[in-house]
């Protein structure tokens, strides 16, 4: 079997959730099939610490795809060409992103349709792009794999698909993720929050996911904190941040609100792993890996109660509503005022965890590529 393989978004250091979804599938898929050929097209030069199994040959296709009109480039006209040089069995994107000028088979992974909900998230051109091409993208593709159930529903009634078409393969959570000690929650507290407890938020900083409402709540529950608690943002910005940076700049207790970069998984571990509770209060989330990194850290989450975080978060979270400031504010409270809820939500959440793994998530996209040929 030969397979082509869109991984442009294998870039060293810089993985997010779909990144992640990339490199932890493919590494399991090529060294646990190797008879069959994969052939994993870069936009760019990939970094040397990317290796892969003999069976993997890498291909730099350039240019990189940073804009809009180079996505159209690249998969429409570089893409096609190159395949049609290669002749696959099959074209691979974990990304979503497909080809409508090829005639070769495509399996697409779509992990959500944020875009096609909250238009008013996403930069215009951006956002233009995916709500014209991805409704195509999964009508072109010979199946469609996904990350819950929600998005699968999603995916067949916004893009007209049969839900036959389309495979649920949920994220896993790396294996870094782990409890830590007292000592060293203590230490990393000393070193970050002057020893104080205090709240974490992990992703990428957009308006999809409420960063202005996640401040607002934290701002209403310092009205009443006695304990000095904190809130510790990790993450790099990546458009339309203006209205909660002004919220940041005017809050009464900004002080105890840090803001970190994006953090490799050793030292996010860390950092989550030191917290009270992860608080992640997204409008619209297909997944949300951070819920599963949290609870294998041992640490409760307080997670919006709408798309997939209900599917992912179980009865292990306190769920709020997105939208109400107050909602989230006292779900903070609890955390802090109740000494044995904290507890339950670890328990519980230490068993919702096992239902995820990459292991699981690579055998469930190798049976999707099965289906496909």
């Amino acid at each position: 079997m030969r397979i082509a393989v869109n991984t442009r978004l294998l870039q060293y250091g810089k993985l997010d959730g779909i990144g992640w979804f990339a490199f932890e599938t493919l590494a399991r898929i090529t060294r646990n099939n190797p008879s069959s050929e994969f052939i994993f097209i870069f936009d760019r030069t990939p970094h040397p610490a990317l290796v892969f199994p003999k069976n993997v040959t890498k291909v730099i296709l350039p240019p990189p795809t940073r804009h809009p009109l180079l996505w159209y480039l690249w998969f429409e006209w570089r893409i096609p060409a190159l395949l049609k040089k290669l002749k696959p069995d099959l074209f691979l994107s974990p990304d979503g992103y497909l080809s409508l000028r090829t005639e070769f088979p495509q399996l697409a992974v779509i992990h959500d349709l944020n875009f096609m909900h909250r238009p008013q998230d996403l930069p215009f051109v951006t956002g233009s792009y995916y709500r014209y091409f991805f409704p195509k993208f999964a009508r072109k593709a010979v199946r469609i794999a996904t990350v819950s159930e929600f998005s699968k529903r999603d995916i067949s009634v916004t893009c007209s698909v049969n839900t036959d078409k389309i495979d649920v393969v949920y994220n896993g959570a790396n294996s870094v993720y782990n409890p830590l000690d007292e000592s060293s929650r203590m230490h990393w507290k000393r070193l970050n929050t002057e020893g104080n407890d205090f709240f974490i938020y992990v992703g990428t900083l957009h308006p999809r996911k409420n960063i202005d409402g996640m401040l607002l709540a934290f701002e209403e529950f310092k009205r009443n904190d006695k304990d000095n608690m904190k809130l510790i943002i990790v993450g790099e910005s990546m458009f339309k941040t203006g209205k909660s940076d002004r919220i940041l700049k005017s809050m009464k207790f900004r002080k105890d609100v840090k803001r970190i970069g994006r953090m490799n998984p050793d030292n996010l571990r860390l950092a989550i792993g030191s917290s009270s509770a992860l608080v992640l209060v997204s409008h619209f989330e297909g997944f949300g890996i951070p819920v599963l990194e949290a609870m294998k850290c041992h640490v409760p989450v307080i997670c919006s109660n709408n798309t997939s975080l209900t599917e992912v978060a179980g009865d292990a979270a306190i769920l709020v509503n997105p939208g109400s400031v107050e909602s989230i504010a006292a779900a903070m409270h609890r955390i802090a005022r109740d000494e044995s809820l904290p507890i339950e939500l670890v328990e519980k959440g230490i068993q919702q965890a096992k239902k995820f793994s990459w292991d699981k998530t690579a055998q469930l996209l190798w049976n999707s590529i099965e289906r496909s040929l």
